[in-house]
């Protein structure tokens, strides 16, 4: 039932969308006056390391001040994808001062990507490959959907409500997101490279990055080259640029809202992501209430506003 409602709700919101309202630009700058909360597994995270967010955003702001090539590739990234690479710069940032720590150079992220090549990975869980979950009779719906887009987030639909926390035929299933429970084979709440980009994003995102980028389409059957796509920083690159191209584009289509202006936004959607199903929401919410309702930013996205023209002197 709420896979039903999520798929009418945005069929709807997209209908809907060009009658109902005009395109509306999102104000400029944050929502909230104070820095929304920081969840505890980032704090707990940051203080294991003996650091704090104060010196990884310090440490991340000196490799992109001090990486010519690294923003060069950035700049180049973003004319392809249609972007203002500040966009992509509020990604990096954000990541590196709330989940990892930042390498000193470019290099060292190239080195990392290689010390993965040829290691054997799959995506299962319990024994059960991705590939043959997914072809279970409750993902039935999604078989029509070519683009890796529209079919990977419709199997994150079914997973939300025919499997998450829930037993079926006698098994049980985890409580937790998709891509936790069959795309991170290491531990949970793993990503990786320049972008901490998740493997089933990269999924979702590997007919827009084919198609812009050239880089070879990714299969689940393969997560090797999954690994490889999302570690190594050229190809990392274009996927988190890809990403936030396509949370612009939900909530321009779907919420009738331009979001582009707001780098703490794209910033938040590339954080929590399901902008489709957020910008989804957001829409219903604001045919309800009658009232421009703007999407608001999380803590990290919030980081990123309050610093912008700091980092807008990074280009």
């Amino acid at each position: 039932m709420r896979r039903l409602l999520t798929s009418l709700l945005i069929a709807v919101a997209l209908m809907n969308s060009a009658p109902a309202f005009a395109m509306q630009t999102v104000p400029a700058g944050n929502r909230h006056a104070e820095q929304p909360d920081i969840p505890g597994a980032s704090v707990r995270r940051t203080k294991g390391t003996k650091s704090s967010f104060d010196l990884k955003y310090e440490k991340v702001h000196e490799l992109l001040a001090t990486d010519r090539e690294l923003m060069a590739k950035i700049r180049k990234v973003s004319s392809a994808y249609g972007i203002n690479p500040i966009h992509v710069v509020g990604a990096i940032v954000g990541e590196h001062t709330y989940n990892v720590d930042a390498y000193d150079r470019l290099q060292a992220y190239y080195v990392k990507a290689a010390s993965y090549a040829g290691e054997s990975f799959r995506f299962a869980y319990d024994g059960e490959n991705v590939d043959d979950f997914v072809a279970r009779p409750q993902f039935s719906q999604c078989k029509g959907k070519s683009d890796s887009y529209t079919l990977w987030s419709c199997r994150e639909d079914v997973w939300e409500s025919d499997f998450r926390g829930k037993t079926v035929g006698g098994e049980s299933f985890p409580n937790n997101r998709f891509s936790a429970v069959f795309f991170q084979p290491f531990y949970a709440g793993q990503t990786f490279g320049l972008g901490q980009v998740n493997p089933l994003t990269a999924l979702m995102l590997s007919d827009l990055v084919s198609r812009v980028s050239g880089y070879p389409k990714l299969n689940e059957k393969n997560a090797g080259d999954v690994y490889k796509a999302i570690m190594d920083p050229d190809i990392s690159l274009a996927f988190v640029a890809a990403s936030i191209r396509r949370s612009i584009d939900d909530y321009k289509e779907i919420a009738g809202m331009d979001i582009s202006g707001n780098p703490g936004l794209t910033a938040t959607l590339y954080n929590v992501g399901n902008s489709r199903q957020r910008a989804a929401a957001l829409a219903a919410k604001n045919r309800s209430s009658g009232a421009t309702v703007w999407p608001e930013e999380n803590y990290y996205g919030w980081l990123i506003n309050d610093k912008l023209d700091e980092l807008k002197g990074l280009l």
